[in-house]
């Protein structure tokens, strides 16, 4: 018998636990689609301090860039002096706004912080952590492991409430919360000129603007792997019913 068949959970999650997901959920949509739209502006990444048209890019990300001129345009002058740039044609489609792109990310990912403390604290002093998302030694071993997997990627009846997590899931899941998104928060902090004026170490830390962009960008190819996978579980082994104890608490 396995760990999903052998401790059934008929109540579902808490409802905090609930609330706490599906504003994690709304959180990460539209960090990834404002972050899209943010790179979209200048699609190439780099290594160091310096990153422009002048530099040559480490990655250029296959996008297309987001500032072409179509639709309405106005002339903005910037000088009268000859020979200098003296225009540019600003754009008023939503994709080459940029500026709503990057206040939107910047709260969603504090609305995200704020849901991940919350969630940390709550599952700390209320036991969450070590029942749901913290494994147990005996859990560890690779025999247990092994077939952990296995028994996560067998397809189950849609049935009862969501299961328990697995040792597997449990390590994916305390891996992406203590890992991925401190280090998405702080290179993200890193790449605000505002902040590294005030804490300049982490600049030093990743190694100037740029490195810490181009982290931040694996970083979040990292999450996204995380959460594809995560939902493919979820699939796996009765979307109706997780989607239920998620939901519904039954």
């Amino acid at each position: 018998m396995s760990v999903i068949d052998k401790v059934p959970d008929s109540h579902g999650p808490r409802r905090w636990v609930r609330i706490s997901h599906w504003t994690v959920v709304a959180s990460f949509l539209t960090l990834v689609v404002t972050g899209i739209l943010i790179l979209m502006v200048h699609p190439r990444l780099y290594w160091g301090e310096v990153g422009n048209d002048l530099v040559p890019a480490l990655i250029e990300i296959p996008i297309s860039n987001n500032h072409q001129p179509e639709g309405w345009q106005q002339t903005t002058v910037f000088s009268s002096v000859p020979g200098s740039p003296v225009s540019a044609d600003r754009t008023y489609s939503i994709f080459n706004e940029n500026g709503w792109g990057r206040s939107l990310h910047f709260l969603a990912a504090w609305l995200l912080v704020a849901t991940g403390l919350f969630y940390l604290f709550a599952g700390l002093f209320g036991g969450h952590l070590r029942r749901n998302i913290l494994p147990a030694a005996k859990d560890l071993a690779p025999g247990a492991l092994l077939n952990d997997a296995r028994e996560h990627m067998r397809p189950r009846r849609d049935v009862g409430g969501g299961p328990p997590s697995g040792a597997v899931q449990q390590m994916s899941s305390a891996g992406g919360e203590s890992f991925a998104l401190p280090l998405m928060l702080l290179t993200g902090l890193t790449m605000s000129p505002a902040v590294t004026a005030a804490v300049p170490f982490l600049l030093d830390v990743f190694g100037g603007y740029q490195s810490a962009r181009t982290i931040h960008f694996f970083g979040f190819l990292a999450l996204l792997l995380f959460v594809v996978v995560h939902v493919a579980m979820v699939f796996v082994t009765g979307a109706g019913r997780q989607l239920r104890a998620m939901t519904l608490g039954k």
